[in-house]
C-alpha cells in the first residue's frame, strides 16, 4: 500500500501529467521525469526486461534512454483512454512512439502504455508499463 501525506494538488487532471512527463523525455530533463515517479512506484520499461521498483533504478533507467541521439517521444491522442478510479486516481493507457538513432538511423518504436496516477501526490505516477506493440501474427 503506498502511503504518503497528501500536499495540494499539484496537477489539475491526470493528462497533465501525462504531458509533462512527455516534455521531460523529449527536452531531456530526466530529474524531471524522474520526480513523477511516487517513492514507491513500479516501472515495467519499454527498453529493459526488468521491472524497477526504486527511485534510483527509475533515474538510471531514464538517464540510459537519454544517452538515445534524438529521442522523442509522440503520444499518438485518438489512442488516449482515461479511466477514473475514485478520489484523485486515474489510469491512463494508449499508444505512444519512441524515437532516436542507431546506427545513425532514426528508428521509431511504437509502444502501448498504462499509467497509474494519484493527483493527491507530489509524484503521482505510481505505476507505469510500457512495452513495444508486438508484431501481429498473421
Amino acid at each position: 500500500m503506498i502511503t504518503s501525506t497528501p500536499p495540494a494538488m499539484r496537477y489539475q487532471n491526470a493528462e497533465e501529467v501525462l504531458s509533462e512527463w512527455i516534455t521531460g523525455i523529449c527536452t531531456g530533463k530526466i530529474e524531471k521525469v524522474e520526480q513523477l515517479y511516487h517513492e514507491q512506484a513500479v516501472l515495467i520499461p519499454t527498453f529493459s526486461p526488468h521491472t524497477v521498483s526504486t527511485t534510483e533504478g527509475i533515474r538510471h533507467y531514464f538517464e540510459q534512454l537519454a544517452t538515445r541521439d534524438n529521442l522523442q517521444v509522440r503520444l499518438y491522442e485518438k489512442s488516449l483512454k482515461k479511466q477514473f478510479l475514485g478520489g484523485s486516481a486515474w489510469i491512463l493507457s494508449g499508444t505512444y512512439a519512441f524515437e532516436f538513432e542507431v546506427d545513425q538511423l532514426l528508428l521509431t518504436f511504437p509502444s502501448r502504455f498504462t499509467f497509474a496516477v494519484n493527483l493527491e501526490y507530489e509524484r503521482p505516477i505510481i505505476h507505469h508499463h510500457s512495452s513495444q506493440l508486438p508484431r501481429n501474427l498473421s
